[in-house]
């Protein structure tokens, strides 16, 4: 069973339109609603994938009420810890050629009773877990030393612990020693605070949050692939893809293919990048099944190509 954590949830929408006129009257061809949040995302692509999830979040009002229902439609097993805010809705807006524009709304601020009780919930199931994904942002109320404070108590119990969030969370929780983090490139070149131009460059910086204290790091770098830097080395893989309809939630699958396969060695970063490549060819937040996938797209390599320059640098 994998569990997820996702402090700041939303209640996500999906236009796909022509194009993005500012100002003017645009008609969607498309729409589509979704829980969203990171370790929301994780949770859907598990359960796409048929392995069971526990998704626990604080909710809150009348969209925390529609993200829990839309959670059990897809077969996803809910721990809600309520809240007196409202949980954040969220727009997002897809053009055909694969540019997203989102609007993210900053959610509800935390209580320091509801603080404790998230933390209280995923350690009432951490025991049963296989894996326990910690992903996205903090809200408001919430301390950057907070994913810290999970990492900490979830090892405590023999959790292994995958984080996904970015800055100052990500910076305080490596002390602790996560089993493994999953930066993108703007998020990996963050996090040692210079620019990254080469995959090279990623692999030095990943190896740096190593030295830092992170057992494994799982970097996105996308379009040119993924890499995986823990103790039995570096490993590259990347994969064909052939129309790009949205990258929202193509982390989040990645993260789940990855913690499905076992969350260690080439054969977990190839499922990784299978589901990255799979979610970023279907609408909205979409989450892949099994029939979504390709893995004889995905090419895997010890070679790492260090002086590839990145498609998109960070």
């Amino acid at each position: 069973m994998i569990l997820t954590v996702t402090p700041n949830p939303s209640l996500d929408r999906t236009y796909e339109v022509p194009a993005l006129d500012r100002g003017e009257v645009v008609r969607a061809t498309g729409e589509r609603m979704d829980p969203g949040g990171k370790g929301v995302n994780v949770s859907r692509a598990v359960a796409a994938a048929g392995v069971r999830t526990l998704a626990v979040l604080p909710l809150g009002g009348a969209p925390g009420a529609l993200v829990a229902r839309l959670l059990h439609e897809q077969g996803i097993e809910v721990s809600p810890v309520p809240v007196s805010g409202r949980t954040r809705s969220n727009i997002a807006v897809a053009e055909p050629d694969g540019t997203l524009t989102k609007i993210n709304a900053p959610g509800p601020e935390l209580t320091p009773a509801e603080s404790e009780s998230l933390l209280d919930a995923v350690g009432a199931h951490s025991a049963h877990a296989d894996w326990i994904a910690c992903c996205g942002s903090l809200p408001r109320g919430l301390a950057p030393s907070w994913y810290a404070e999970l990492v900490a108590r979830c090892h405590a119990a023999g959790a292994r612990i995958a984080l996904d969030t970015s800055g100052p969370a990500l910076l305080a929780a490596l002390a602790e020693r996560p089993d493994v983090v999953k930066p993108n490139a703007e998020e990996l070149a963050g996090a040692v605070g210079r620019p990254l131009a080469t995959v090279g460059d990623a692999v030095e910086a990943a190896e740096e949050l190593r030295a830092r204290g992170a057992r494994a790091v799982l970097a996105s770098l996308g379009a040119d692939g993924q890499l995986l830097v823990d103790a039995g080395g570096t490993h590259f893989a990347s994969a064909r893809v052939d129309v790009v309809r949205s990258n929202v939630g193509a982390g989040d699958s990645s993260l789940a293919g990855f913690l499905i396969a076992g969350g260690s060695g080439p054969r977990a970063l190839a499922s990784a990048v299978a589901h990255g490549a799979a979610a970023v060819q279907l609408p909205g937040s979409a989450m892949p099944t099994p029939a979504d996938l390709s893995p004889d797209a995905v090419t895997g390599t010890t070679g790492i190509p260090l002086d590839r320059p990145l498609t998109e640098p960070a």
